[in-house]
């Protein structure tokens, strides 16, 4: 299963960032490799925000949907996402906030496994390529908000 890690520190305020990662919805405007998302379901829970929503990810020929449960911690400042449906067998990854100065630490860790073997080994190979990709776009798009 491809695992892997990402720290960046980001000048924006830590409740910033986390609504910024929950606005699913515009992950497609600057997410490489994101086609599409939906949010199907949003509900606050006192200290927990559930979303269920999919993504449409990939590139051609290669594109498919997935559906994740996302879970916003709010006393710890944490998200936890897990894969519903769609073409990965297991999907975990977690998001942390820690304000530090004049700047937040966002830690982000994802861990899974697609269903189709053969994509499964492309994905190993490049997985942490890609993964700073989406975390430099995230980055970016989060420093000129």
């Amino acid at each position: 299963m491809p695992k892997a890690s990402v720290t960046r520190h980001i000048a924006r305020d830590k409740q910033t960032l986390i609504d910024f990662v929950l606005d699913i919805e515009k992950y497609p405007e600057f997410i490489p490799f994101c086609i599409d998302s939906k949010v199907y379901e949003t509900n606050d829970e006192g200290n927990v925000k559930k979303i269920i929503a999919d993504l449409t990810i990939g590139k051609r020929p290669f594109i498919d949907t997935y559906k994740s449960d996302v879970r916003y911690d709010k006393k710890n400042d944490t998200i936890h996402v897990t894969n519903i449906d769609g073409p990965l067998k297991h999907l975990e990854n977690n998001w942390k906030f820690i304000e530090k100065d004049n700047l937040t630490e966002v830690q982000f860790d994802v861990d899974f496994e697609i269903k189709n073997k053969f994509l499964n080994l492309i994905m190993e190979k490049s997985f942490q390529f890609g993964l700073n990709k989406i975390a430099d776009a995230f980055q970016k798009r989060a420093e000129n908000l």
